[in-house]
């Protein structure tokens, strides 16, 4: 049995350490691009995982060297660190280009056809707007706010 998703999902994690918002949007990303990855049999599901994981790698080197990300900061210093994490966990190496060139790619206008770049947009899509729409109490403790156990606002 293959560990991509495992080793990957531990990579992330050591990556962003107690950034648990940035985790929890990968997991939530990985969730939704695999409920699409279903419905689109030539997706490669090794390089979707790798990509729904890693896609926001960027934010970390952009917040440290700009104070402040934004999509076209991810797209710029996301492949290099994504590639270094990939290349660590013996991820193979076309997939790695691939995958760099997908982050690179997920908040413009497509330069690439890839189907998981494509799957990669609608799961961030989706997840973000979720995001926004939430009322959540204490994202550090989990804790959900009143309203969200009530239904009162």
């Amino acid at each position: 049995m293959d560990y991509c998703k495992g080793k990957l999902t531990k990579l992330l994690v050591d990556y962003f350490e107690t950034d648990f918002r940035r985790i929890t949007h990968a997991l939530e990303v990985l969730k939704h691009a695999e409920r699409l990855m279903e419905q689109t049999p030539d997706c490669d599901h090794e390089l979707m995982i790798a990509v729904a994981l890693l896609h926001d790698v960027g934010i970390k080197p952009s917040e440290e060297r700009l104070g402040y990300n934004n999509g076209k900061t991810q797209e710029e210093y996301g492949p290099p660190v994504a590639e270094q994490l990939l290349g660590s966990s013996g991820f193979p190496q076309e997939k790695i280009r691939m995958a760099c060139e997908i982050i690179g790619n997920h908040h413009s206008p497509s330069r690439y056809g890839y189907v998981e770049l494509k799957l990669l947009k609608e799961a961030d899509r989706i997840v973000n707007l979720l995001e926004a729409g939430k009322t959540c109490g204490d994202m550090t403790s989990g804790a959900p706010a009143e309203s969200d156990l009530t239904g009162k606002q």
